[in-house]
């Protein structure tokens, strides 16, 4: 079963089975996975300090979250770990009540996801609009880069120089070769010149103390009781709703870049499966890491699952097996990895400033609300909410405005012929009931529907209040064209929603 998982792979992205047929492939996923992994243990720590429990905690959900969405997961190549937008929600969680709160919530979380998954929730991804998803990847590339400043802030002068060689392997050695991924070869030549001249630098030792142990089974010491859900369920409806944004958005991202189609909804449920896992082996949950899936499948050129089990396998490991060497990376080369990341990652072209001058301006705003929220949250869920909504907003003012009023006929002295042109709904129809004159028209009106559609209640209630309206002045109307949706919503709604309004 788990080899059949294993093997679901689009065609143009090349199947296990093919990728374990190819040596020159299998190198490929395997030297991704070991890159992803030693780029996963400074953020797990990372992660595991904002939550405010031990970085264990932080590094198992990460080993766990990747090995189990390999199997189960809907985009092949994505990786999943403890996440920084995880650790803000569950924090305050993890603060006043402790790990095995902690632990219940990942757990309800992950049953959530599932449930929302199978009523359809990936279905809404539908709804974001691409100047959201420019904004998303522009925000998330600048969060990358502002991640890094800390590492760079109160430092060594060493550890500049250090970052510069880096970057420079990364920008040059591919020129030269792709027969091993640049970022490995930068952790690597950096980590030994580290120790063969004893520099004195920040290494991931620093961040914090590397598990000695194997995580185990854990059943959290919480009262089960209707209190204790009430105290969990809120955070874990947001670990939910969050986990599966920036999961289902990364997996778009993915499938952009690798010109491939996943499953949504296999993805949203395979991530519940991943926290409950998680939960199990007391990890503090995650959902898809978006700079380590860049590194996967951006930088590093992976395209299967094996990467993103094998990274999971690796980082398990490192942590574990060889802690002590893993120690001695220096920050300086992963700081350097992740800034190309975040280089790798920013949508260059959409802030060109002829493209700019180019776009529609709605477009513009929709993008820089998505960053600007982002940016400033540090929550790329909250970003892409509003900017989603500022999109509907900017997009029902200017379908509004497309809808007119037009007197097109007087068949005789007592009629007269109005045709009502575009889309009514309640931001186009508020303002149609002040279009007609009532005072002076004449008796009989007719008001011409064939070019426009009836969306919702609020147009019939308009249409409901000009026909009261004239009929207050002794006058008739007569509404004519609608189309058969149009008329069905009329006839249904027509004189239901209540005197004025």
């Amino acid at each position: 079963m788990a080899a059949q998982h294993l093997d679901d792979t689009a065609p143009n992205e090349g199947s296990v089975r093919a990728a374990l047929r190819s040596p020159r492939r299998l190198k490929t996923e395997i030297l991704a996975g070991a890159v992803v992994a030693l780029a996963l243990i400074p953020e797990a720590i990372s992660f595991s300090i904002i939550a405010g429990v031990d970085p264990r905690v932080g590094l198992f959900a990460s080993f766990t979250m990747a090995v189990t969405i390999a199997v189960v997961g809907g985009r092949p190549a994505m990786i999943s770990a403890a996440t920084g937008a995880i650790a803000l929600v569950v924090a305050p969680l993890s603060r006043d009540y402790g790990l095995d709160y902690l632990i219940a919530a990942v757990l309800l979380a992950g049953v959530l996801q599932i449930v929302l998954s199978v009523l359809g929730v990936a279905k809404l991804m539908r709804f974001i609009p691409r100047s959201v998803m420019v904004g998303f990847v522009n925000a998330l590339a600048i969060l990358i880069f502002t991640a890094q400043l800390p590492h760079l802030s109160d430092v060594p002068d060493l550890v500049y120089p250090m970052v510069a060689v880096g970057l420079l392997i990364m920008v040059f050695l591919p020129k030269l070769t792709t027969a091993v991924p640049a970022p490995l070869v930068a952790i690597v030549l950096l980590t030994a010149a580290t120790v063969i001249f004893a520099l004195n630098v920040p290494n991931v030792g620093d961040e914090g103390e590397l598990p000695s142990n194997l995580p185990s089974w854990l059943i959290p010491d919480v009262p089960f009781t209707l209190d204790t859900l009430t105290i969990i369920a809120p955070y874990a409806l947001a670990m939910a709703l969050v986990g599966l944004l920036e999961s289902l958005m990364t997996a778009k991202l993915v499938d952009d870049i690798t010109d491939s189609h996943s499953d949504k909804t296999r993805e949203g449920w395979g991530q519940g499966i991943a926290n409950i896992v998680t939960g199990f082996f007391g990890g503090m949950g995650g959902c898809a890491m978006i700079g380590q899936t860049m590194i996967n499948v951006k930088v590093s050129g992976a395209r299967t699952r094996i990467s993103t089990f094998l990274a999971g396998v690796f980082l398990l490991i490192l942590v574990v097996g060889l802690g002590d060497v893993v120690a001695l990376i220096p920050m300086a080369a992963l700081v350097a990895v992740m800034i190309m990341v975040s280089v790798g990652t920013m949508d260059w072209h959409s802030i060109n400033p002829k493209t700019l001058r180019r776009m529609p301006k709605s477009e513009t705003i929709v993008m820089i609300a998505t960053v600007a929220v982002t940016v400033a949250t540090h929550n790329l869920a909250y970003g892409v909410i509003v900017g989603v909504v500022t999109a509907m907003v900017l997009f029902a003012r200017r379908v509004a405005h497309l809808t007119e009023v037009v007197d097109i006929a007087h068949p005789d002295e007592t009629t007269r012929v109005y045709a009502v042109r575009g889309e009514l709904f309640f931001a186009s129809s508020n303002d149609l009931i002040y279009q007609f004159d009532y005072v002076g028209d004449p008796e009989n009106i007719i008001i011409d529907l064939s070019d426009s559609h009836i969306w919702d209640a609020s147009t019939v209630a308009t249409l409901d209040a000009i026909t009261t309206k004239y009929a207050a002045k002794g006058k008739n109307v007569d509404i004519i064209g609608l189309n058969a949706a149009s008329s069905e919503r009329h006839v249904r709604l027509s004189g239901q929603m209540g005197a004025g309004h």
